[in-house]
């Protein structure tokens, strides 16, 4: 039987394309298993999906001064240990990575057994994790055109991003009765992102008075971020994180208000829903969220709203132009050439994984 071994963590968005691969990986035959954090959210999606779970330490490798870089470098050391032990137990004929720090040990551990390793990077321009991984690679595929002028040539793939199939086949009518909101009126669907963001989360909340006479919310506002004094809110609905019925409460969503993550906002383009994006700002990140949107608000998908823009007036000016310019995103995306990247990155694996 052929094995693979997935890795990948730290947000939900370095876990989803792996969990995107896998219906497709089990119909080949593969024998799947997955290396992640000890008790990061990759565990629990990754269990839930019935494949066979491996935690290893894991550190943060940071551009900026952090009392933890001293102690860091020791976990990263002990995890590439750990994937040692278990890549030289499981013997996987091809790793996949979707990156994340967590990811480094196992891609290093493969590299020491000669196991080629797949890796993908989602953003414009590659994350320090994948920086260091990309030698390490067989081949490294990617989202955008403009990241094929950050990567080796003889390793660049464009596929795009692996979307989970079952998010295409959701039913509005279950969103609606998920939610227990009204098919009367036009649903806006919130993601902070799959820790949440204060800020987007914020903005949201203060202009809830102007946007419930015209719209119904569905705000999943991320781990520890409901607001129990709008708990019975007529038309406003929150969620900490929302699994299975995702694929509902987008095809309930008129219009989506999103963070600008690769992955977040690609499976937004398949699903060809309006949207403005909120990037995080410079200051918070290294900027690879504000280059994501540039691209989709020049293709015309989007509209962007950074985040030192974002007031209580700004987004609902927001919210209004993209509500009356609905057709046009909505054309755009149809026309785009963007499609899943399954079968592609399949294709890599499949021919790697015979070395």
């Amino acid at each position: 039987m052929k094995k693979i071994v997935l890795t990948g963590g730290g947000t939900a968005g370095h876990v989803t394309p792996n969990l995107a691969l896998i219906p497709s990986l089990q119909e080949l035959g593969y024998e799947i298993h997955y290396i992640g954090s000890y008790q990061g959210i990759e565990k629990k999606l990754i269990e839930n999906a019935g494949i066979p779970y491996h935690g290893i330490s894991s550190g943060k490798l940071r551009r900026y001064f952090d009392v933890k870089n001293f102690s860091d470098p020791f976990r990263v050391l002990k995890g590439y240990g750990e994937a040692l032990k278990i890549l030289k137990t499981y013997k996987p004929d091809v790793v996949f990575s979707k990156g994340g720090f967590v990811a480094v040990p196992v891609v290093l551990a493969a590299k020491h057994f000669k196991i080629p390793t797949i890796i993908h990077e989602s953003d414009m321009t590659p994350g320090l994790a994948n920086k260091i991984c990309i030698p390490s690679a067989a081949k490294v595929c990617c989202n955008f055109p403009e990241t094929l002028n950050y990567l080796p040539k003889e390793k660049a793939v464009l596929t795009g991003s692996p979307i989970r199939k079952e998010l295409l086949e959701g039913d509005r009518l279950s969103g609606l009765q998920y939610t227990g909101l009204s098919a009367n009126r036009p649903v806006i669907l919130v993601i902070g992102g799959s820790l949440g963001s204060v800020t987007v989360n914020n903005a949201v909340r203060k202009i809830l008075p102007k946007l419930l006479p015209l719209y119904q919310i569905i705000h999943i506002c991320g781990k520890g971020n409901l607001d129990q004094s709008l708990m019975n809110t007529p038309g406003y609905i929150q969620y900490e994180y929302v699994d299975a019925p995702l694929k509902h409460l987008f095809a309930a969503a008129d219009l989506i208000i999103s963070r600008a993550g690769a992955n977040s906002i690609c499976e937004i383009l398949a699903l060809r829903k309006p949207n403005i994006l909120i990037p995080l700002s410079a200051a918070a990140s290294r900027g690879d969220q504000i280059l994501n949107a540039r691209s989709f608000e020049k293709q015309g998908f989007s509209t962007v709203l950074e985040e030192e823009n974002l007031t209580e007036d700004s987004l609902y000016q927001a919210i209004s132009s993209t509500d009356q310019k609905r057709a046009k995103f909505i054309s755009a995306m149809e026309q785009s050439t963007l499609s899943n990247a399954v079968d592609s990155i399949i294709a890599l694996i499949e021919e790697y994984g015979k070395h």
